[in-house]
């Protein structure tokens, strides 16, 4: 059975691709009582917040009517760089 970033993975790589990006990793995790997913993305020039918030819009509604996390969660994306 695949793993919940797996499913995640083939779900939205294509419509991050259509937007101009690469799709570098993705994460789901437990902190504390908070569960994250996680969506790195890059491209050869950088990430800045307006890339962010871009893949973000894409890929929201995606997400939430395959609804593969049964936890509430915090979705974040951002870029592999520190």
């Amino acid at each position: 059975m695949a793993s919940i970033e797996e499913k995640v993975e083939t779900l939205i790589k294509s419509t991050i691709e259509k937007t101009g990006y690469d799709l570098y990793d993705v994460e789901y995790a437990k902190e504390g009582k908070n569960y994250f997913l996680r969506i790195f993305i890059d491209k050869p020039e950088g990430i800045d917040l307006q890339d962010c918030e871009k893949v973000n819009e894409a890929i929201n509604d995606l997400l939430d009517e395959v609804d593969y996390m049964k936890e509430p969660y915090f979705l974040e994306v951002s870029s592999p760089r520190n």
